[in-house]
């Protein structure tokens, strides 16, 4: 794939600091740090190294990564790396994919509460999937869901929703067998929503009487406790949104799908197509009107602020395990799976990790370590770059 005429860390460049001196006060160390870290992937800011051909004269710096999993430019090695590493656990099955959305007036509180309600998200998610799976009403046995946090839309505004993946079966409650869905159909959608709808209402009402939710500006009335149940009131009886796609085909593409999902930003560089005279254009998909691909036009500060209402809190895990993916028991359970549905057993042994330059070549073709000169000789690192300082963060405490 062809680099991209304009990035995300261009647009920050070019625009970040008339962003951070009018906004600064209102940003989260967070978001600082993002911003900073973006702007300076691979540049002379994060150091590197000096290699040069052994068989011509041909030098070149190169620069390191800011690994930050909010940078567009620095996830496509990391989802590679991850997609391996699950390669070994997929099962001869079927697999599902049911998405759980928020309604917008969740969405409100979270923004002000990530790191509460995208883990009561995740909690509620794996609740209700677990429990009507487990239920002999409907499949009767225990499931495992890999589950990938997003919360954007394609127009950069706040969206939380989870994506799930799901094998079209479990294991039956004596452990003694595999047992299958029924062909195309997991779990009926209305039960899962409102299920998904009853435990997560019950979870933010505890945390509310606990004490662990924040309310600022408009919602500042919502620390009364009528305001906060007037405020949940029409939540409790509205149709939450749970959605189940058809099933994949095979583990191939499986693997294909997660990685669509698992380490994207709220929007890649490729999506952009202009930054000048303030403005910034990009493509995105209007799906209420066919899915149309349209070009939105934003303001800077206001495709800056977008892009930043999707900082994670500092720690925060997106990608979460749950039934019989959960660390604890994944390594038994997988074997057991196996046995039953009388698949391969994968080399004890984990696979190696893969070296950055060998991942790359994999994904583009390109190769790091060839001289683009000459074409016959190797790259071979003789220096090391030094970092430089970093920018001092805006510290409203």
């Amino acid at each position: 794939m062809s680099r991209p005429a304009i990035e995300v860390a261009d647009i920050f460049r070019r625009y970040g600091d008339d962003y951070r001196q009018t906004y600064g006060a209102e940003m989260s160390h967070k978001q600082w740090l993002v911003m900073n870290a973006i702007e300076s992937c691979r540049t002379a800011a994060l150091g590197g190294h000096l290699e040069h051909c052994d068989c011509c004269e041909y030098r070149r710096n190169v620069y390191n990564s800011c690994r930050d999993r909010h940078c567009p430019k620095c996830q496509s090695l990391a989802r590679q790396q991850w997609l391996d590493d699950r390669q070994a656990e997929l099962l001869p099955t079927p697999y599902f994919h049911v998405v759980f959305t928020l309604p917008a007036a969740i969405s409100a509180l979270a923004l002000q509460n990530k790191r509460v309600l995208y883990n009561l998200l995740f909690r509620a998610t794996a609740e209700t999937l677990r429990t009507i799976a487990a239920d002999p009403k409907h499949l009767g046995a225990e499931i495992g869901v890999t589950a990938v946090l997003h919360t954007w839309g394609q127009n950069l505004l706040h969206h939380v929703h989870l994506h799930c993946i799901v094998p079209a079966g479990g294991l039956s409650p004596d452990q003694a067998h595999w047992i299958g869905c029924r062909p195309g159909f997991f779990l009926p959608v209305r039960v899962l929503s409102r299920r998904f709808r009853t435990v997560f209402l019950d979870a933010l009402q505890q945390a509310f009487e606990t004490d662990q939710l924040s309310f600022f500006g408009d919602l500042e009335v919502l620390q009364d406790q009528q305001e906060f149940h007037r405020y949940l009131a029409p939540l409790r009886s509205s149709e939450w949104v749970v959605y189940a796609k058809p099933p994949f085909g095979d583990p191939d593409q499986v693997m294909a799908y997660l990685g669509r999902y698992t380490h994207r930003v709220a929007i890649s560089n490729h999506r952009l197509v202009s930054a000048e005279q303030g403005k910034v254009a990009f493509r995105w998909r209007d799906y209420r009107h066919q899915n149309r691909q349209k070009i939105m036009t934003l303001d800077a500060n206001e495709f800056i602020r977008r892009f930043l209402l999707h900082t994670l809190p500092h720690g925060f895990q997106r990608i979460r395990y749950f039934g019989f993916f959960s660390n604890r028991q994944r390594k038994q359970k997988l074997t057991n799976f196996r046995e039953l549905l009388n698949a391969p057993t994968p080399p004890e042994e984990s696979a190696p990790r893969i070296d950055y330059r060998d991942l790359f070549e994999q994904l583009t073709g390109q190769s790091l370590r060839d001289c683009p000169q000459c074409g016959k000789g190797q790259m071979v690192t003789f220096a090391t770059l030094a970092r430089r300082p970093r920018r001092k963060y805006f510290d409203s405490s």
